[in-house]
């Protein structure tokens, strides 16, 4: 089984920067992709940001330029640094990982429980 635990949220004023970070911990054979998503209030979870076992990246449009994902596969870690910060960038923001528990496992997708970002204008 794969844990993900989420740090790093807040509360900044906009224009600020806040960094997340996602570390994954428990039985893990592999890791391919990790994300961000967020949940703002009253709307669906969307994606935020995925990055491959590689280094590969895909943004959202509303974030591309401000915010910049990355991770070290040593210490299974997925980082969000967030960059000029908007009022709609208030959300619940979610880790993810596609990942496998052992050699036999089916890849499988986890979830973090989430940190509170809020952005004040």
């Amino acid at each position: 089984q794969v844990q993900l635990v989420e740090s790093g949220g807040g509360l900044v004023q906009a224009g600020g920067s806040l960094r997340l970070s996602c570390a994954a911990s428990g039985t893990i054979f592999s890791i391919n992709v990790m994300g961000w998503y967020r949940q703002a209030p009253g709307k669906q979870r969307e994606l935020v940001a995925l990055i491959t076992r590689g280094g590969i990246t895909n943004y959202a449009d509303s974030v591309k330029g401000r915010f910049t994902i990355s991770r070290d596969n040593a210490k299974s870690t997925v980082y969000l640094q967030m960059n000029s910060l908007k009022p709609e960038d208030t959300a619940v923001y979610y880790c993810n990982a596609d990942a496998r528990a052992t050699m036999s496992s089916s890849l499988y997708d986890y979830w973090g429980q989430g940190t509170r970002v809020t952005v004040s204008s």
